[in-house]
């Protein structure tokens, strides 16, 4: 397992409610909140998170920062292992927020605080 992919498993498990799967097989590192994904890790060396939009998507993938997602919708991104940490850091945060944000209410009341 590489750097990238231990810290980038270390920042998603430490958010509240934050489960792991495996749920394509084959090595994939899916990381869901209240049953819906918010990052993945498979073979190619990198991650992909959600973004709030098509837009902010395709602005990152535009400024260099990320790019296209395969097999997702184009709300995200890829970041490749070469992306600075502070900013996979940031990523999985915001993805995870967006997620959370739109679980039905319920979900959300039985879920851990979010610190920060």
């Amino acid at each position: 397992m590489t750097r990238f992919r231990e810290t980038a498993n270390a920042f998603c498990k430490s958010l509240p409610g934050a489960e792991w799967s495996d749920p394509w097989g084959g090595g994939h590192d899916a990381w869901k909140v209240g049953g819906k994904l918010f990052a993945v890790q498979g073979v190619n060396p990198g991650l992909s998170v959600k973004c709030a939009d098509i837009d902010t998507a395709q602005m990152l993938i535009e400024a260099g920062v990320a790019q296209k997602a395969a097999y997702f919708h184009r709300s995200w991104v890829f970041l490749p292992e070469t992306t600075d940490l502070d900013e996979v850091r940031h990523r999985i945060e915001t993805s995870y927020d967006i997620v959370r944000a739109k679980l039905p209410k319920k979900v959300r009341a039985v879920l851990p605080p979010r610190q920060g």
